[in-house]
């Protein structure tokens, strides 16, 4: 049976064949495809198997029959009793195409993968697959989704709502990116368009770091940002759902210790925020509401902001409309089961009509309130590669994650501490690693270390 998988056959789950073929579901869907997350890699997998066995769930609970394409066998969806079947494929548009012309489901869920499935589907959608085959795309539409990935229409969009962002251009070539590098003005980020994990992404002084960078982000992407550094600034999140009906609420919203220069999978996370005052909570929720329904989003999304310590002046990072490693924290952190809501919304119910798997008496369409603290601390394994930088910026290295619970911050940052590091350490303690003014100004895996000392 393993041999007949690894060659690209179904798995079928014989525990799950009791379907009830006559059992109406939501949005007429009866049977699904779910993109799972992909083969092993820093950035996929493991994240976003998580969002995707929840949405599995989600989907068998209103009887709707389930395929998944995952090629990656060490995840939880893939395992006997979620999916129906099981295709351990590729999570790519030539594979994907070949099970839709197959198993001829009536939709797809796109949103529950990561980048690898979200850019699957748009492939999908761009090569008129989807059309042809008559496979519609549950919860977020493909539109929207391009819109917030293609970094050019996601500042048209924004700018449609008056909404700040860093000045920034799109280009597709390195001459380009110099002429907007020189508009804009040093220093600058390259940002990597459809890319995971920060791919492809850092700050440039000067125009020969800039031409290293695009040459890099060009290598993986056919379209670069280039935007103004805002470096130093603040770095929010907000988790935002919003269902067919227009019902939006925000569920966690979480700040990085770093500020903004060190992507959020590298940086300790901490939820609800520590350090903002109630207007500017209020500010940043509000803005997160409109831009999530101007751009169109149904289900669940991540919106990222940097916030200049010194003022209320604020610029929208990103918004990723597809459930994301923050996701699986907010929901861990709230008790609200995000890509298990998600998915039933995708499916057509609102929020009102969905009961609160926590309290099992209130509705989905609330706003969970904390009172006590979560930390999210990265796990690196630089040491295991020989010569290989263990500085952290914007481009993702970490491989892990934990998190930590707590009365109050000190808390809750001890007990991560003590269960991320090799050091063997009570917390954040003096001593463990030398002083160094040299990893202060340029983060490392070890400056949490390096602060205490």
């Amino acid at each position: 049976m393993f041999c007949s998988m690894l060659a690209g056959q179904p798995y079928v789950d014989r525990l799950n064949q009791t379907w009830v073929e006559t059992r109406a579901t939501v949005g007429n869907a009866s049977k699904v495809l779910v993109l799972g997350s992909g083969g092993l890699s820093i950035g996929q997998a493991g994240e976003f198997d998580y969002s995707g066995s929840q949405a599995i769930k989600a989907l068998k609970e209103e009887g709707v029959r389930t395929v998944l394409i995952n090629p990656n066998v060490a995840t939880v969806q893939t395992s006997p009793g979620l999916a129906d079947k099981v295709y351990f494929l590729p999570v790519t548009p030539e594979y994907v195409t070949k099970v839709i012309e197959n198993e001829r489901p009536d939709a797809l869920l796109a949103t529950f993968g990561g980048q690898t499935a979200l850019n699957c589907a748009v492939d999908l959608y761009k090569a008129g697959v989807l059309e042809r085959l008559g496979v519609r795309v549950l919860g977020t539409p493909v539109e929207s989704i391009i819109a917030t990935e293609d970094r050019g229409i996601f500042a048209e969009k924004l700018a449609e709502i008056n909404e700040r962002i860093a000045p920034s251009m799109a280009v597709r070539s390195i001459d380009d990116a110099i002429k907007a590098a020189t508009s804009i003005g040093y220093p600058v980020i390259v940002r990597a368009a459809f890319c995971l994990g920060g791919l492809g992404s850092g700050f440039a002084d000067n125009t020969e770091e800039l031409v290293e960078l695009c040459t890099e982000a060009l290598a993986s992407s056919e379209q670069i940002l280039i935007e103004k550094s805002l470096k130093g600034w603040k770095e929010i999140e907000y988790e935002v759902v919003r269902d067919s009906k227009d019902n939006t609420i925000t569920v966690c919203n979480m700040e990085n210790l770093d500020p903004l220069g060190i992507h959020t999978g590298e940086s300790i996370v901490v939820a609800p925020s520590q350090t903002l005052n109630d207007r500017e909570y209020q500010m940043l929720r509000l803005c997160a509401i409109k831009v999530v329904r101007h751009l169109g989003v149904v289900g669940e999304c991540n919106i990222q902001y940097a916030l200049n310590p010194d003022s209320e002046e604020y610029c929208i990072i990103e918004v990723n409309a597809r459930l994301s490693r923050s996701s699986a924290l907010a929901s861990k952190a709230t008790g609200y089961p995000l890509a298990f809501v998600a998915a039933k919304l995708a499916l057509g119910y609102d929020l009102p009509s969905l009961k609160n798997t926590v309290t099992k008496k209130t509705t989905a369409c609330f706003e969970p309130a904390l009172d006590y603290v979560v930390v999210k601390m990265p796990r690196w394994d630089l040491k295991k590669f020989h010569k290989v930088s263990t500085r952290i910026g914007s481009s993702m290295k970490s491989v892990g994650e934990v998190m930590a619970i707590g009365r109050t911050f000190e808390e809750a940052i001890q007990k991560a501490l003590r269960m991320v590091s090799d050091f063997s350490v009570d917390g954040f303690q003096a001593g463990v690693v030398p002083t160094s003014e040299d990893e202060m100004v340029h983060p490392t895996d070890r400056r949490i270390f390096v602060i205490a000392s």
